[in-house]
């Protein structure tokens, strides 16, 4: 099972979140047939976005992260609730470029130069919007650049996938660390020591690690305190009902043109790969909704 571990460590003045996520971006693999550097894009996103969505207060409050580049593969969307729900797309899924030289994928390429957006909808009137462009394209650095620039948080943001042979997730998770400004400066430094030379987190995971491993690794020497243990999932809430709903506010007019031009309708969900159909009389039921 994913999960995220929500902690604290030098009495309060760190928070961390951090994440095991290989079956959900595995779900995602599975729905969106992606190519590896595809699948280590999304599975970042949807990394961060879930604990992202775990630091929101209420049950409606939504995380969105939109990713647009001008690389082959075009960027793509994630969006995640308080409860560590997500779901998410590339826009090209299907990506065929060299490794980078030290052999890892290259999402950086992949993504080309463009924009960072996150939008967090908190039951305001307006949604939050900030926008960054994107400092690196591998999506830690550029989370990191976010919260420095629109959230003044300094933060450590490590995101990692590890694709296997056979185009499957073998590892993923990642974690953000926040550093509160009342941080002493020996806690400060000794995590920017740990940072720079530790291994990255998927090899840490495939060398058998648990994130409760990876966390006594990075703050044990400053009493860690585990507040809460948050599961993660891939999850779509799209619906015959909802999609019905849609092609009713689209109006009678236009409802009774796609009944006499194509006499049926299919809709699709981008998030998770998922059509639905409706035939000739399924959409005059609908019409005849409308009418009511």
């Amino acid at each position: 099972m994913d999960y995220i571990l929500r902690a604290t460590a030098g009495d309060g003045s760190v928070r961390v979140f951090i994440a095991n996520t290989k079956e959900t971006v595995q779900q995602a693999f599975l729905h969106h047939k992606t190519s590896p550097v595809m699948s280590a894009a999304l599975g970042r996103a949807l990394t961060a976005v879930s604990i992202m969505g775990s630091m929101l207060k209420a049950d409606d409050d939504l995380v969105t992260i939109r990713i647009n580049g001008d690389g082959p593969g075009k960027g793509l969307i994630v969006t995640g609730d308080s409860k560590a729900r997500v779901k998410g797309y590339p826009f090209n899924p299907i990506v065929d470029i060299p490794l980078k030289p030290n052999g890892k994928l290259d999402v950086q390429g992949a993504l080309g130069e463009g924009s960072l957006t996150i939008i967090k909808d908190m039951g305001l009137k307006e949604p939050y919007v900030g926008q960054i462009p994107l400092v690196s394209g591998e999506i830690a650095e550029d989370l990191t650049y976010y919260f420095a620039k629109s959230e003044q948080t300094p933060s450590a943001v490590s995101l990692g996938v590890l694709v296997d042979r056979d185009y499957s997730i073998k590892q993923a998770g990642g974690f953000i660390i926040q550093v509160m400004p009342n941080a002493d400066e020996n806690i400060i430094s000794s995590l920017e020591n740990k940072l720079a030379t530790m291994k990255s987190f998927t090899t840490l995971l495939e060398e058998g690690n648990t994130i409760e491993n990876i966390l006594d690794m990075l703050l044990g020497e400053f009493g860690v305190n585990i507040l809460d243990k948050i599961p993660v999932e891939f999850y779509c809430n799209c619906s015959k009902e909802k999609v019905e709903k849609a092609l009713i506010s689209i109006g009678k007019e236009e409802l009774q043109n796609i009944i006499e031009e194509d006499k049926k309708a299919t809709l699709h969900c981008h998030f998770c790969n998922k059509d639905y159909e409706f035939n000739e009389q399924d959409l005059v039921n609908l019409l005849n909704e409308c009418t009511k």
